[in-house]
């Protein structure tokens, strides 16, 4: 990591390639643009479950008018997809063999909602085969919710109560990152990368929304390289 890029490590080599903004680079901008090899196309995010498929048939209006959905996916090398966040999750999935790449922006509700299963169902591999990295977003030490929340996942699911830790009467500190892998690996996503971020803690490096209030927004952007 610099000042200004993250790069998504992925664990088999491939042709995916993606990297993910600091607070230090525009979005968007000309100089995340410079990184791409395309423009990308951005999703107008709901968080919602829907995901938008990108290919050479759709991509012009999808650059002219932003798709109403809170994921992307292509087959198609060189095309840029690109997801926003703040505070939610950004997760990047790929197939071993680079075939498929997506992108989901994925907070507690659109998590609770199933947009990563929904994703990996519109990537059409084998989730056995498919590895996911899920970048900076608010760390169980800084995520402060409520009833409403805990219930969304634990009413349902008592497993899921390993990822609350009781704060006081009615709040507990939440581990999204650790919520989202879990639904990956219930549904066979089996290598799931994270890293030790947290968005509200580091202002130096990250915008957060419940930090700030403001509109600044970092961004994951991913491809198929069509050089290989």
């Amino acid at each position: 990591m610099n000042d200004d890029f993250i790069v998504p490590a992925l664990p088999s080599p491939s042709r995916v390639r993606a990297v993910f903004t600091t607070r230090h680079v525009a979005v968007p901008g000309p100089y995340l643009r410079s990184r791409l090899p395309g423009e990308p196309v951005w999703m107008s995010q709901v968080h919602g479950r829907d995901v938008v498929e990108i290919d050479e048939h759709n991509i012009a209006p999808s650059l002219a008018a932003r798709p109403q959905a809170d994921a992307a996916v292509t087959r198609t090398a060189g095309i840029v997809i690109a997801i926003r966040t703040a505070d939610c999750l950004p997760v990047l999935l790929a197939d071993r063999a680079g075939d498929v790449v997506a992108v989901a922006h994925a907070g507690w509700r659109g998590l609770a909602a199933g947009v990563l299963e929904a994703t990996v169902a519109a990537m059409h591999i084998d989730a056995r085969d498919i590895e996911a990295w899920i970048g900076p977003a608010i760390g169980p030490r800084a995520f402060e919710v409520g009833a409403d929340v805990y219930d969304v996942y634990c009413a349902t699911d008592a497993s899921c109560m390993r990822y609350f830790a009781p704060l006081r009467e009615g709040k507990w500190l939440a581990d999204l990152a650790g919520l989202a892998t879990q639904r990956l690996e219930s549904i066979g996503v089996a290598s799931v990368a994270r890293g030790p971020w947290c968005t509200y803690t580091d202002r130096e490096q990250f915008f957060s929304y419940r930090r700030e209030k403001g509109e600044g927004r970092m961004a994951l952007a991913a491809w198929i390289s069509p050089d290989e």
